[in-house]
């Protein structure tokens, strides 16, 4: 859901990410107000030496003049460079500080806050938006000061030398200034649609790539051609529309302002026919409403900034005003992983996703003790994978729902949960990184030998002392450049080094063969694991025959409870999955 702040809202918020560098905008202001300081002093010397010319002006005198004007230009050179090295460089440390805050705050966020997220959006957003806030903050303010510090520091000295040419000369500029408040609200609006095209492409780049390998299978390159050619067409017509606004405005403004100086010419020779000025005073009008020229002209580019960046306040704000649904109790309890047995307490967790008719789990009740396996199948859509991700609390559970050795893990700080709980999802997500660095993502520190004996736990050591580089072959992105059980049982590696007192696997081996998976599960309930807490989620029922226990999800609820043996010995669910998948075998 997108949000939008008032002005003085944004402003607000512009002043928050600024005000840690508070002191170089203030320099950087400050050299400002001292470039426009020189910049009107330079007209009133040259039109004291025009003056002094028609007055018999020597040669020392001119080298006088030309060498104090070209000193006070030397200066306003280098304080103007000045000016834009700190207020440009404030411009780049806040865009490095959105990025950051962007980044730490996307980590805390829950799961489902991504499967609802376009993540070409939010890519858009973290690079796209944050560099027209940087702009906004940058180009925009100095533009927007310099204009300020022009008009209030030229017009007194304007109207100084004569205030009819001067109000004569800025009689556009009314003009030119309802110009910018008529166009402004179009340039937001046609801004902000940009941004939305552009991360909607970014999107279809992002899900294109992820999936090429389907593409290719599928023989869809054609339609995907043609998609990204709709899609690239709507950015197209959103940015020429843009473009097309801008170049109606920008040339108007600079023709108002231009048409000034006509109005001043014309004018002016009069008021020196007339003996109302003299040249240098004519000349140093016509230099100080060129000094106005550029800002009020630029004016076009800065409402444009504004626009932009205004959009992208917006923009941004809306992912860091959104609240992490899952966080730490203030009185959060810490407990090191060493000093937990892995016994899990399900008591009345009830589960219900926004929009959905039914709870995707109703009111769970179940133990398992330190070390003991528990096997959790069903059908699809049974509330499987939501019970795994409820456990570390991947998912925001009620208090007093889930207990980990007897203490509410909503009461326990989310880093001891998880770090206590050693979860393998369905997709084994796998870095662009080697195998070895891999395996060690959860323990960076871990030692050679370590991180072979996950891999021989997890039945992958022989096939990666296979690959010719071995440990430090190149994992593809996500994992591409390994088959299906192999970045499975990569994943569950990566979890075994961990050595978590709980271990959840869901239907993490369901790209394994029966034999590989079953003889995998033996070894994590032999004698030498069995401090670990197993639960697994499979519909290789063979493999969940191994498991100490059974539960049989259907619905949301818990129907069935029991070791193999007991649940074959009863009517229900179980028995018939049971059936079915051995006669789908006998047929296979």
């Amino acid at each position: 859901m997108s949000v939008s702040y008032s002005s003085r809202q944004r402003l607000a918020i512009l002043g928050q990410y600024i005000r840690p560098y508070w002191r170089p905008a203030l320099l950087g202001v400050v050299a400002l107000l001292a470039v426009n300081g020189v910049g009107v002093v330079l007209p009133l010397l040259i039109r004291t030496c025009v003056d002094d010319v028609q007055d018999g002006l020597g040669f020392g005198d001119v080298i006088k003049y030309s060498s104090l004007i070209l000193g006070l230009a030397s200066v306003m050179w280098l304080i103007r460079m000045a000016s834009r090295i700190l207020l440009f460089g404030v411009g780049r440390k806040v865009e490095f500080d959105l990025k950051q805050r962007l980044f730490e705050h996307l980590l805390r966020l829950e799961p489902t806050y991504f499967a609802n997220m376009p993540l070409g959006d939010l890519i858009n957003r973290a690079t796209s938006d944050v560099e027209s806030i940087r702009r906004l903050v940058g180009f925009a303010v100095l533009s927007l000061v310099n204009t300020i510090f022009a008009y209030a520091l030229t017009l007194p000295l304007m109207l100084a030398i004569d205030p009819v040419l001067s109000l004569a000369a800025l009689a556009v500029y009314p003009i030119l200034l309802l110009l910018v408040q008529l166009f402004s609200q179009r340039l937001r609006q046609e801004q902000q649609d940009v941004q939305e095209e552009l991360s909607e492409i970014s999107q279809l780049i992002q899900e294109d790539m992820s999936g090429i390998s389907l593409i290719k299978i599928y023989a869809q390159e054609a339609n995907e051609r043609a998609a990204f050619g709709r899609r690239n067409q709507k950015l197209l017509k959103s940015n020429l529309k843009l473009t097309k606004t801008r170049n109606l405005l920008f040339p108007l403004l600079e023709g108002l302002a231009s048409f000034s100086l006509l109005i001043l010419l014309w004018l002016g020779g009069q008021a020196i026919e007339g003996n109302r000025i003299t040249v240098g005073d004519l000349i140093a009008l016509i230099l100080y409403v060129e000094r106005l020229v550029f800002p009020t002209a630029l004016l076009g580019f800065t409402i444009t900034a504004f626009q932009r960046g205004e959009v992208s306040v917006d923009r941004i704000e809306e992912i860091l005003q959104h609240p992490p649904q899952i966080q730490d109790d203030p009185q959060a309890i810490v407990v090191p992983p060493s000093e937990l047995t892995g016994a899990i307490k399900v008591d009345g967790l009830t589960i219900h996703y926004p929009g959905q008719p039914r709870p995707a789990l109703s009111d769970i009740r179940f133990s398992v003790q330190s070390g003991e396996t528990i096997a959790i199948v069903g059908p699809i859509g049974a509330g499987k994978s939501t019970l795994a991700n409820a456990l570390p609390r991947l998912l925001d559970v009620p208090n007093g729902s889930i207990f980990l050795d007897g203490m509410d893990v909503t009461q326990l700080s989310l880093n001891s949960l998880r770090r206590a709980i050693a979860y393998v999802p369905q997709d084994s997500f796998l870095f662009s990184l080697p195998i070895r660095d891999n395996i060690r993502y959860g323990n960076p520190e871990a030692g050679e030998a370590e991180i072979i004996t996950a891999a021989e736990q997890a039945q992958i050591d022989r096939e990666i002392l296979n690959f010719p580089r071995r440990y430090d072959t190149l994992v593809g992105e996500r994992g591409i450049t390994l088959s299906g059980g192999q970045r499975q049982r990569t994943a569950l590696a990566r979890a075994l080094l961990l050595q978590a007192p709980v271990l959840i696997l869901d239907d993490a081996l369901a790209s394994v063969d029966n034999q590989t998976a079953t003889q995998i599960l033996q070894a994590l309930n032999s004698d030498r694991d069995r401090q670990r807490t197993v639960i697994f989620i499979s519909h290789q029922l063979a493999a969940a025959a191994t498991a100490d226990r059974i539960l049989v999800l259907d619905r949301g609820h818990l129907v069935q409870s029991g070791s193999h043996r007991e649940l074959l010995a009863t009517d229900g669910l179980y028995r018939s999955l049971w059936e079915r998948q051995q006669l789908e075998e006998l047929c296979a």
